[in-house]
């Protein structure tokens, strides 16, 4: 199997050297084309005014100036001969679950995995702050991911779907197993703060405050607070197929008589 790997912490990130040895437990076919900086909260987005450089770092290994989209875009059209069979994208630092997938470079790699016709999986790990310090469990994914992607790589999935995985935070035997779910729905509380620079003109910076959710059973976010790995499938396919008889109502038009 062949199998490309990108993400959006960037090429040094440790998330991605887990993703690495995860991936090596599949194959010994394993490339990598990851952002040279660290890209969260890109979204699916694509570098049009901006030349790509591409730096290789070691056999089978590349790092690129340039989105998560842009990485997996050259990796397949332009790095690797043929296309590979898989694509994962991750380990993120921290969960990608809830209205978080709509920013998520992590996703973004999976998204653009799918557009290209390859198998794809997004690889996210929960985490907690302690004492100002992010401590990420990444033995938790790298315990549970190989076997967990053994399961799922074969399976019949429709066009267009790929499959965002959750790890939860917490210790590896505490882990109390793994639940097919739904995208919840987590309140955001984007703030914007004000400073000054050393001009005394001012800058600003987005920075999250507390946030709230409804932790339905079902969802990603719930699966995660009660320490499941949540397995969520998403789709390209954007439309509210139960909105469109109501619009079609409101221009006058599409309603039987």
């Amino acid at each position: 199997m062949r199998i490309l790997l990108t993400n959006d912490d960037g090429i040094h990130a440790e998330g991605l050297a887990a993703l690495e040895r995860i991936a090596r437990t599949m194959s010994d076919d394993v490339w990598i084309v990851a952002p040279e900086t660290d890209q969260s909260g890109l979204a699916h987005s694509l570098s049009l005014s901006e030349p790509l450089r591409l730096r290789r770092v070691s056999e089978k290994q590349y790092a690129l100036r340039g989105t998560p989209t842009d990485c997996v875009i050259m990796g397949i059209r332009q790095v690797m001969d043929t296309k590979p069979d898989l694509v994962l994208s991750g380990v993120n630092s921290g969960s990608n679950v809830a209205d978080d997938v709509t920013y998520s470079g992590t996703i973004a790699g999976a998204i653009e995995g799918t557009l290209q016709g390859v198998r794809s999986f997004a690889l996210s790990q929960a985490y907690l702050h302690e004492n100002g310090t992010r401590v990420v469990p990444w033995e938790v994914v790298e315990e549970y991911a190989p076997a967990l992607l053994g399961k799922l790589i074969d399976i019949d999935l429709p066009d267009g779907t790929f499959l965002n995985l959750n790890f939860p935070n917490c210790r590896p035997d505490q882990v109390s197993g793994i639940e097919v779910t739904a995208q919840g729905n987590l309140a955001f509380n984007l703030q914007v703060e004000e400073r000054a620079d050393g001009r005394g003109f001012p800058y600003y910076w987005l920075r999250f405050g507390e946030r709230s959710g409804i932790f339905r059973p079902g969802t990603d976010i719930h699966a995660l607070k009660e320490n499941r790995i949540s397995v969520t499938p998403l789709k390209l396919d954007l439309t509210d197929y139960s909105v469109q008889d109501r619009v079609a109502r409101a221009l006058g038009y599409g309603v039987a008589d």
